[in-house]
């Protein structure tokens, strides 16, 4: 918005008023990226943050926390008066999101029912997508507000804040949370209240409580306890899913579509409706994936998107690198090119990493290490996200088209691990994942099967 950047970064303006130089490196700013890396960086201690305080707290406490600090910080950022409000505003919002993040996927992993797990956590990344869209609707309507659209854009962040607040305040606790704090019998009232009355929930409820139990057998922390060689699987899926998650490119085309759009010859209104077109084939993707994650596994989906996104990336490289020069701005036709061609990318990513890097690690974890795996998986992803939004732009100054290439190589890489490595988890209750493991061509010989066991010496 020109308002916003007349106000905080008025020396950027101009110099994209008269750009004459080359293309790619117009927006690199490093005070216009720390108005967005900030919130991820706080994030990232948000959510270590918040995998402490959850076992001593719970899932739903956690969840207010996250509500209320996101909610201060868009009160701060409608109200900034300067580039520090702006930052403080950040990552106020940064710490929301660290909590919330944290304990949101767990939450909805604990409470669905093991049939349908995939698609009640699939919901966690699908709202994620109509936030993204809603947003950009937003900015692409406050943007005809002279003077002050910014501040409307940036304080109607306040209303999901608020929602979540108040939603949180009115759910049960889940089951797991409430039994590692001793509350038996709230554990069995919340666990009757999710799967409704008259339902049997007496062998789901002993393996919760025979879950906790091994828990407690356990003196050292959470943290502690992960890094020990049983539990190599899963800090291993803690670093790698957030890692490919960031390597996809997708943090990019998402954060910063407005800017790319601008590069390759959209104007401001054309740019910010492409970024709203973005977010719609991002819900497509995310509801597409909840249909089919449960009913045909989720290596497939891994194998689609992965195969898709390479295309879109080495297409988006050789249509910039082809019609993108100094001083230039891409045709209009190949403009347009590039936007459908992003669009796919879009939907391919949400119908795999963009869905399941919230379902698999939702799911993985045994009780013992859940909040430790979870909270270094969103740790990191937030880390990272803030390393890309901090530095892609001068990435994208230095190595151009390239960089489009760059993230294509990664998705090789990062769709053979999906395929050899991570075990096809559709429809196993969270209680018996371990033998699931177990059970691996290669992470057997980490994890034993303790279920098999048990059975031979019977």
């Amino acid at each position: 918005m020109e308002d916003f950047l007349n106000k905080f970064f008025p020396g950027l303006l101009k110099r994209t008023a008269r750009a004459n130089k080359d293309v790619y490196c117009i927006y690199n700013n490093q005070a216009l990226t720390a108005f967005t890396s900030s919130l991820y960086a706080f994030g990232m201690v948000g959510t270590l943050l918040a995998s402490r305080v959850t076992r001593r707290l719970g899932r739903q406490a956690v969840m207010l926390i996250g509500g209320g600090l996101f909610l201060a910080g868009a009160l701060v950022n409608a109200a900034a008066a300067n580039i520090a409000m702006l930052i403080v505003g950040r990552m106020l919002l940064g710490l929301g999101l660290g909590f919330s993040g944290q304990a949101t996927p767990v939450y909805l992993a604990e409470v669905s029912p093991p049939r349908w797990r995939g698609g009640f956590i699939s919901a966690f990344p699908l709202f994620i997508s109509v936030g993204y869209l809603v947003a950009n609707l937003i900015n692409y309507g406050t943007s005809r507000i002279p003077g002050w659209g910014w501040r409307l854009s940036l304080g109607l962040a306040s209303v999901p804040a608020a929602v979540m607040v108040v939603g949180a305040a009115f759910i049960p606790d889940t089951p797991s949370s409430l039994v590692l704090r001793g509350k038996h019998d709230d554990a069995r009232a919340a666990l009757q209240r999710v799967r409704g009355k008259g339902v049997d929930i007496g062998p789901e409820f002993a393996d919760i409580l025979a879950a906790a139990e091994n828990d407690r057998r356990n003196e050292e922390g959470a943290f502690r306890r992960i890094l020990r060689r049983e539990y190599r699987p899963y800090l291993v899926m803690a670093v790698a899913f957030p890692v490919f998650l960031n390597l996809t490119g997708v943090a990019v085309t998402a954060f910063f579509s407005p800017i790319l759009f601008r590069t390759v010859g959209f104007e401001s209104d054309a740019a910010l409706m492409g970024a709203v077109i973005l977010g719609l084939m991002n819900i497509g993707g995310i509801l597409a994936s909840g249909f089919a994650m449960d009913r045909y596994g989720r290596k497939l989906l891994f194998m689609i998107g992965g195969a898709l996104m390479f295309t879109c990336q080495v297409a988006m490289a050789s249509i910039i690198g082809s019609h993108l020069g100094n001083g230039s701005k891409m045709p209009k036709g190949y403009a347009v090119t590039v936007l459908v061609v992003a669009l796919i990318f879009s939907a391919s990513f949400s119908w795999s990493w963009g869905a399941l890097y919230w379902t698999i690690p939702g799911e993985i974890y045994p009780v013992e290490v859940r909040s430790a795996g979870q909270g270094a998986a969103v740790a990191l992803n937030l880390g990272l996200n803030f390393l890309q939004a901090q530095f892609f732009l001068a990435m994208l100054c230095c190595f151009k088209y390239g960089t489009f290439l760059f993230y294509a190589s990664w998705l090789v890489v990062m769709t053979a691990f999906a395929v050899a490595f991570v075990p096809e988890t559709k429809g196993v209750p969270l209680e018996s994942m371990a033998h699931v493991f177990a059970r691996h061509w290669y992470w057997g010989r980490f994890v034993k099967d303790h279920q098999k066991l048990g059975e031979e010496s019977t």
